[in-house]
């Protein structure tokens, strides 16, 4: 009954829809394009720090490298089939201690990303996914945003087109209900009711005190239940100057999202109690348009077109401007062929 509920919800509701469904509409354009640039995929030089300018197939342990020092948190690479003392040695070393977030090197839309709390649970998730991963601090600041820029290469200031809040699922304790219950009966959180069974198995049968609050998941992705809140009214000058100071200090990255962790809003201006969790290329999306009390399912695919065009015009000016040469398509594919198994992979082993 749950599963029937969750599929004619997700149905009637846009922002649940397949991502295929947003993308579909754009082929045109996209060919439109290809035709204009007399190459099929002039965009992989956007972002030329980045393999393929943030496809998918890049490492997410590179591109955290690139973040500058006061913003990047604690990350170690962890190859697979390694020994578990020994990474427990080098999590040690770079000063990572529980809970601590582990998550692929090469993934996307939230697979196998999860927190975790002691060495027994790092283990049983190292066994179960034998395959190379990132382990990061867990860093436990209040907020957490998706704040998408770009920059023209010949030009010094930038703009930020999306600013998303993150909203983490949560319940309300009532007394007499237990977790699974309350997770049930909300609008929201039912949608996602396997996942959080896993989450909290052995919780489901607590009974939450009345008015206590419950985070159900401290993953800030779309898929793990968070809700993307449009926050574009609070983009201003004196954020998009932070942005291009750190722009700058990322060189060849020019287009994508940022997925931030801050405080207070006045800290992210600031620059201050800031940690940047990832840096996302071309295939990253201005996740404000899935915020559907802001934003149409009409409106959300303009906005990609609208940033498929900036991320062209970009690539342009790098091939033309700085020489940037455009990728042979023949080893591209083979990567995306690969991506494509790797990606089922995570799919079957996140089950």
């Amino acid at each position: 009954m749950i599963k029937i509920k969750a599929f004619f919800t997700k149905l009637l509701h846009w922002e649940h829809w397949p991502t295929f469904m947003f993308y579909i509409p754009l082929a045109p354009f996209y060919i439109y394009q290809t035709i204009k640039a007399r190459h099929l995929v002039s965009y992989l030089i956007t972002n030329p720090a980045i393999k393929y300018s943030g496809n998918g197939t890049e490492s997410k342990f590179k591109t955290i490298q690139l973040i500058p020092e006061p913003y990047k948190p604690l990350t170690v690479l962890i190859a697979k089939n390694s020994n578990f003392n020994d990474i427990l040695l080098k999590i040690e070393e770079a000063n990572i201690s529980f809970p601590l977030i582990a998550k692929p090197d090469i993934g996307f839309r939230g697979y196998l990303v999860k927190m975790i709390d002691t060495k027994n649970e790092l283990k049983n998730y190292l066994e179960k996914n034998n395959i190379t991963i990132i382990i990061q601090e867990f860093i436990d600041y209040e907020n957490e945003c998706g704040l998408f820029y770009h920059r023209m290469p010949d030009e010094s200031e930038g703009k930020i087109t999306s600013f998303t809040l993150k909203k983490f699922l949560i319940v309300v304790g009532n007394g007499t209900s237990n977790l699974s219950e309350l997770i049930l009966a909300d609008k929201r959180a039912y949608l996602y009711y396997n996942l959080l069974q896993n989450i909290h198995k052995d919780n489901m049968q607590a009974i939450p005190k009345k008015d206590k609050i419950v985070q159900l998941s401290v993953i800030g992705n779309h898929s793990k239940g968070t809700q993307f809140v449009n926050g574009n009214h609070l983009i201003n000058k004196d954020l998009e100057k932070m942005m291009d100071g750190v722009s700058k200090q990322i060189d060849g990255w020019f287009y994508g999202r940022l997925d931030i962790k801050y405080n207070t809003f006045e800290d992210l201006i600031a620059g201050k109690n800031v940690k940047i969790l990832e840096i996302n290329g071309i295939i990253s999306e201005p996740t404000h348009i899935y915020d559907p009390e802001n934003s149409t399912y009409f409106s959300a695919i303009q906005s990609l077109k609208k940033h498929w065009k900036i991320s062209y015009q970009i690539a342009q000016k790098n091939h033309t401007l700085s020489k940037i040469t455009y990728p042979k398509f023949i080893p591209y594919a083979k990567d995306m062929l690969w991506l494509r198994k790797h990606t089922q992979k995570l799919k079957k082993l996140s089950q």
